[in-house]
């Protein structure tokens, strides 16, 4: 795999720090070894996220400058709202300061009544939380494609089309509250759903009167690869297809630290102005700030503007999805098992497969992370068991279908030889992957546990 050149000059650089293997493990420790409680000050190459750790453009920092810092009606909400509005070609978008407040204000009035069901191709963290503080009840319904890691396909994010109409019927259609389509389809590799997929499952939900929501924190890249892989789009520009792939649902929430290239920001967007709309209005009101501003300051605000448009150039798109395409590629050449093809925003190691030794209820995606931080001072994160919280109503853990060690890269930030950095590192972890061992939770919250737990080694 040939690396895509950046397709920007670098103008600012920022110091890292490189610390000893001896320093990492005694940090590791003091962090209770969660990779949240780490000082980025401690971390080389930091994969943890690639939510608000994008580097801007110029252009995005030279709106900031001219931005305004109104309470209400400022110019920098209304030229957000012009470019979202042409982009998505939705009636009413609100902003909020990320994805999960977007989130907090929808699913409280989506779910009108507890016990209600949402079905996604898959919930990422977040959003399956605020389905459950919300009363509801979240179920993945990905693709079967989706389940084996080694199997190559283009669409791995698809719903199970068959199955959601399976659920629904099981269900009752007036007991589902809302069906989620997450573009890319994140917690199963960063994987992206085809145009088509979207059309049946919209035209399904239509047929019994539910909404259809789209989790569009990665739209840009999702875009791309229905121009890459889906026949009939090779000619169609990643904006037309995003303004075609919206117009198959009725909501959409936004984490704009994702695509959108900005380090703070998110979208709540409804096509048409109904009945929904004021019960939101007033929850953005009183929890994230007045209705033109959404918990954001102007500046935020001007740089979200140009970032949603900048993020869909194909010219830079080629190059983020193919600094995964590299990383993976590398990782070939050292036998490193990952989710096939390399999604957009990151690689996903299959770390159950490269520690089948540690159990699941140990979870061997956070042992791999903990291990790649000892390494080389790697910051990640895992996409597996010890993501999901414990069973609202039995307190019994959950396994995930798979356990993954997420390879998140922040847009604009590291160059070829950072990748290489990263692959060399897990190179030298699998020669000593015997040796690994895995963890348990000290303590933990009720929701979200992955952000504070504390954890601890066990011996095999």
């Amino acid at each position: 795999m040939q690396y895509i050149p950046e397709p920007f000059k670098i103008k600012m650089v920022e110091p890292l720090r490189i610390t000893t293997e001896d320093e990492r493990r005694s940090l590791l420790a003091a962090a209770g070894y969660n990779a949240f409680s780490l000082k980025a000050d401690d971390v080389y190459i930091d994969l943890l996220t690639d939510s608000g750790t994008n580097a801007m453009s110029d252009t995005q920092w030279a709106a900031m400058l001219t931005a305004d810092e109104s309470y209400s009606g400022g110019r920098s909400y209304y030229r957000l709202l012009e470019n979202a509005r042409d982009l998505f070609g939705y009636e009413w978008i609100q902003p909020v300061h990320q994805g999960r407040a977007a989130e907090k204000v929808l699913f409280p009035v989506l779910v009108d009544e507890p016990g209600k069901y949402v079905i996604s191709n898959t919930f990422f963290d977040t959003t399956r939380a605020h389905v459950g503080l919300a009363g509801g009840r979240a179920v993945d319904c990905v693709c079967p494609e989706a389940l084996d890691s080694l199997h190559e396909a283009p669409f791995k994010g698809n719903m199970d089309v068959d199955r959601l109409a399976a659920l629904i019927e099981e269900y009752r259609p007036e007991n589902v509250a809302g069906i989620v389509m997450t573009i890319t389809n994140n917690s199963v590799g960063g994987q992206p759903v085809s145009m088509a997929n979207m059309r049946a499952t919209a035209e399904l939900a239509r047929r019994h009167g539910i909404p259809v929501v789209i989790d569009a924190a990665r739209y840009a890249e999702n875009a791309f690869f229905i121009q890459q892989r889906e026949e009939g789009y090779a000619d169609t520009s990643t904006r037309e297809i995003t303004r075609e792939f919206f117009a198959h649902a009725d909501i959409f929430t936004m984490s704009a630290k994702k695509d959108a290239i900005t380090n703070m920001g998110g979208l709540l967007g409804v096509r048409e102005k109904g009945e929904h709309v004021p019960d939101v209005m007033s929850l953005v009101i009183s929890s994230e700030g007045y209705l033109t501003y959404g918990g954001m300051s102007g500046r935020d605000l001007a740089a979200l503007a140009v970032g949603l448009v900048e993020g869909l150039d194909e010219g830079y798109l080629r190059y983020r999805v193919g600094q995964s395409a590299y990383l993976a590629a590398r990782l070939d050449e050292a036998e490193i098992p990952y989710q096939r093809p390399a999604g957009g925003h990151a690689v996903f190691v299959d770390a159950g497969r490269l520690l089948p030794h540690i159990p699941w209820n140990r979870y061997p995606g956070h042992a791999l992370a903990m291990e790649l931080y000892v390494e080389a001072g790697i910051r990640s994160c895992d996409i597996g068991s010890y993501l999901m919280d414990r069973d609202p109503e039995t307190g019994e853990e959950r396994r995930a279908p798979f356990e993954f060690t997420r390879l998140a890269i922040p847009r604009r930030v590291y160059t070829q030889s950072h990748l290489d950095v990263i692959a060399q590192a897990l190179a030298e972890v699998r020669l000593r992957a015997d040796s690994v061992t895995g963890y348990e939770i000290v303590r933990e919250p009720k929701v979200l546990r992955h952000f504070t737990s504390v954890l601890r080694p066990v011996d095999r």
